[in-house]
């Protein structure tokens, strides 16, 4: 029964119950009064557009709100009583929705989390803080060989394909990103109207499928992503060679998801399950895939052009670093997407063991640069659970330029991580492709609380590096963030990590790097 029948049940009902009161017997009243303020709960939820899950659940959606209500409540039943053997930490989901409605999101009382415990991290702060600059610093994303030089918000949209995501999920994405100007990638689904429509700055991903450029054999086709490269919204270009939740294998589109209009920009037949290939056809060293960036940019006009990648092996990294010597030219940017990363449909080996977390991502990425004396024409995007500004400063600090968010900015646009992405049943509208569910989704409610969540956290971020006595991402330090070890020590990021310095690995490589510097061949992986 649709939700718009259960309503029109109850009114029809509290109307009978209402006729046979007064008709009948008095007794009717009991049940006809209840009917009826259901009735009327059931039709506002219907008409009212801030809560998708009403929209989808009228009635019966209010009981997940009252479990909102009791639970922290609930939390500090169970945190007295140690019941798990650790305190819950603090909700970060809550953070995020305050913060995207545009309400406080300060709590009362200290941190509900264990400063003693091993793993514990911490920004330094300092005796003299500065104040917080007025304006968020931008980055120029673009080396020497790019000719439309791009500058990007500290943070922005990360990948997020239509498809995986509905239509109305990415209108309010890309609304948000125009109305706040940072940028939205398209994820690796193609580029659809709904990522053109409101105007906002997009990163047009390529995957191993090429959606959106692609030939009849699933091969990659230079002219149609040259003519789509060329729109005045597309700002970069980006080659996805993994996923954080599941490098080394493609990515999958239920076949339940793939209606006409996904087909048509994907270029693939409807209703069949799409599984995009591990593996790219267009390259297959890590020099061609360097010439296969630099063809990317020239194809699209001169406009930055990069890759995204979860870090695996070392080597094969410092390969790819080697290339981009040789050929005399790079990438100008990197985007690492850390294994915690979040992803629909991903076995859960691979989202639980394989790839390495974004920190020794960064740290990999952004070292192997420095050393190779390429890190000034490359700058590094950070992906993976990035909601809050503590994050995004922690990923500078690690070796980011700037951070790219996706969990977070579904949390804006409604999700409850209910789970059921791959299965198109999405309650809050989000991820189906079913037009009544994502009918939910209220694209001029949840537009502006993208924004107000890019804009809260880059504040965040800003009055943290203030604290600190910094006032631009650049002048962040490795000694500024420190880790607990266990209960009397404390190491520094710059203690716990070797950090290169630039051209190291061309003169003289430390020890520790030695042997993969010297193995990495430009010619092959491994």
């Amino acid at each position: 029964m649709t939700r718009i029948g259960i309503v029109v049940l109850m009114v029809v009902a509290a109307l009978a119950s209402g006729v046979a009161a007064v008709g009948i017997s008095p007794w009717w009243w009991p049940a006809a009064v209840p009917l009826a303020l259901l009735g009327l709960l059931g039709s506002w939820d219907l008409l009212q557009r801030r809560h998708s899950v009403l929209r989808n659940y009228p009635v019966l959606g209010h009981a997940r709100f009252l479990m909102e209500r009791i639970r922290p409540e609930l939390q500090q039943y169970f945190i007295e009583r140690n019941f798990d053997g650790r305190p819950f930490d603090r909700d970060i989901r809550s953070i995020v929705y305050e913060r995207a409605k545009g309400t406080d999101a300060e709590e009362p009382f200290g941190t509900e989390r264990d400063v003693y415990q091993p793993g514990y991290e911490f920004l330094v702060p300092s005796m003299a803080p500065c104040p917080v600059p007025k304006a968020a610093p931008r980055v120029r994303v673009g080396g020497p060989d790019c000719a439309r030089p791009y500058d990007m918000a500290l943070l922005n949209v990360s990948a997020m394909s239509f498809g995986s995501l509905s239509a109305n999920a990415i209108l309010a994405l890309n609304g948000g990103a125009a109305a706040g100007g940072f940028a939205h990638d398209t994820g690796e689904g193609g580029l659809s109207e709904y990522h053109l429509r409101p105007g906002g700055d997009l990163i047009w991903e390529i995957g191993t499928g090429y959606f959106g450029c692609r030939t009849r054999d699933g091969g990659f086709d230079p002219g149609e992503f040259a003519d789509k490269a060329a729109h005045d919204q597309v700002k970069c270009v980006s080659l996805k060679l993994s996923q954080g939740a599941k490098p080394g294998i493609g990515g999958v589109l239920p076949g339940a998801k793939v209606n006409a209009e996904i087909a048509r920009v994907r270029e693939v037949p409807e209703g069949r399950t799409v599984i995009s290939p591990p593996y790219h056809r267009a390259f297959s060293t890590p020099r061609e895939l360097v010439r296969f960036i630099a063809r990317m940019r020239e194809l699209s006009g001169g406009k930055p052009a990069g890759f995204k990648l979860c870090v695996g092996s070392r080597r094969e990294f410092l390969a790819v670093c080697k290339a981009m010597r040789e050929e005399g030219t790079a990438p100008d940017f990197i985007v690492v997407d850390g294994a915690e990363g979040g992803t629909g449909a991903a076995p859960l080996e691979f989202a639980d063991h394989i790839g390495a977390p974004l920190t020794e991502g960064l740290l990999t990425v952004h070292n192997a640069l420095v050393g190779a004396g390429l890190r000034d024409r490359v700058k590094i995007g950070a992906s993976g659970k990035i909601a809050t500004g503590t994050d995004l400063v922690k990923r500078m600090v690690q070796g980011a330029d700037y951070g790219n968010a996706a969990r977070a900015m579904m949390f804006a646009v409604g999700c409850i991580q209910a789970q059921r992405c791959h299965t198109n049943t999405c309650p809050t509208g989000v991820t189906t492709q079913d037009p009544r569910r994502a009918r939910a989704l209220d694209v001029g409610d949840k537009t502006p609380r993208v924004r107000r969540l890019q804009e809260a956290t880059v504040a965040s971020a800003l009055q943290i590096m203030a604290s600190m006595g910094v006032t631009d991402p650049a002048q962040l330090r490795p000694h500024m963030l420190r880790r607990r070890i266990d209960p009397s020590t404390l190491r520094s990021y710059e203690e716990l990590y070797e950090w290169l310095g630039h051209g190291q690995l061309l003169a003289e490589p430390p020890e520790s790097w030695a042997a993969d510097w010297n193995a990495a061949d430009p010619d092959r992986w491994n």
